[in-house]
């Protein structure tokens, strides 16, 4: 019997001490400042779609209802698995920095990129306040959104030189790789005759040799043409000649066939 009430009295320590703890949670939470935040995609976006690559856009809306002074410092939010809640990736937060007046209601943009595989994804959305120096955080969306990805378009000036620039970069590299293996073949140049030293030369053939009259001095060049048109003439008065006593024996002959 002793043991039993020991046992009962323990257990009602322990819950009345519970108790306070649990009080004293509940009292700090209704301590906390009154500020109230939602979230909403534009009009524009009624699916709730997230593109990769692109800047998307949550509006987020604040309400001061605390009656204190309350700084609003930042807005951020994550992906996280959608059935699990599991963190995949924190978005880059906004700082803000703005004063929130009492009782007006005050919207926001969170702008944030993303680069995650395409499917449906859980978006939080929070923002973080302060009151007095300390940091509160309240949050303001959650639920299921649709990461998709660009739509492809032929006038996507940016897509296409994005598109030529890595071809360029891809065809410079295969070029320098492959080249060691197909080696070009060279040409074979034809060497040009080499002429003489400052002008073409008159040759005239002497012989089986070929002499080039500019280095032969003048008075023996005189002497030569005088003998080469000496012998011209020469050689023209004995064909002459020779023609002539031909036509007379051809006549003598003829005189003696009539006899």
């Amino acid at each position: 019997m002793r043991f039993a009430k020991a046992i009962a009295a323990v257990l009602s320590v322990s819950s009345l001490f519970l108790g306070v703890v649990s009080a004293e949670e509940s009292s700090t939470t209704s301590n906390d400042p009154e500020v109230l935040a939602t979230a909403a995609f534009p009009e524009d976006n009624a699916f709730n779609q997230i593109v990769n690559g692109q800047k998307n856009t949550i509006f987020v809306s604040v309400e001061n209802k605390s009656g204190q002074n309350v700084t609003l410092l930042s807005v951020a939010g994550s992906l996280n698995h959608p059935d699990t809640n599991k963190l995949i990736k924190n978005l880059t937060p906004a700082k803000f920095d703005l004063q929130l007046v009492e009782d007006l209601k005050l919207q926001v943009p969170y702008i944030f990129y993303s680069e995650y595989k395409p499917g449906e994804h859980r978006l939080n959305v929070w923002l973080e306040h302060s009151v007095d120096g300390k940091t509160y955080k309240v949050d303001a969306y959650e639920s299921i959104v649709t990461v998709v990805e660009p739509d492809f378009s032929l006038f996507d000036i940016k897509l296409l030189l994005t598109y030529l620039i890595v071809a360029g970069i891809l065809g410079g590299t295969g070029y320098l790789v492959f080249q060691p293996y197909f080696p070009q073949q060279k040409k074979k140049s034809k060497k040009a005759p080499t002429e003489s030293l400052n002008s073409p030369a008159s040759a005239t053939a002497v012989g089986a040799g070929v002499y080039q009259e500019e280095w032969i001095p003048e008075h023996h060049l005189k002497k030569s043409k005088s003998a080469k048109r000496a012998g011209f003439t020469s050689g023209t008065s004995g064909d002459e000649l020779s023609g002539a006593e031909a036509s007379g024996t051809e006549s003598k002959k003829r005189k003696g066939k009539k006899n």
